[in-house]
């Protein structure tokens, strides 16, 4: 099976998508289960381990109530 090397852009969705989280006061469990993903794949999402395809981007930014070009950002 051929691995992919994680890129920056994995990383920062995997940092936006866990402070966004945290900021509305969920647990990965409870989020995951909000918008019925598997817990142990979004756990991957925030560790940035998954490369995660742009429909479970949409899906986790509506969960969060953002938009999903929010989870792309990096810092300025």
């Amino acid at each position: 099976m051929k691995r992919t090397h994680p890129g920056l852009l994995r990383s920062i969705v995997a940092t936006n998508v866990r402070r966004y989280r945290q900021a509305r006061g969920l647990s990965q469990q409870d989020f995951a289960h909000e918008i019925e993903m598997d817990r142990t794949y979004y756990g991957g999402v925030e560790r940035g381990e998954r490369n995660v395809s742009i429909d479970n981007i949409e899906r986790i930014a509506t969960g969060l109530g953002i938009s999903p070009h929010l989870l792309l950002l990096g810092p300025e």
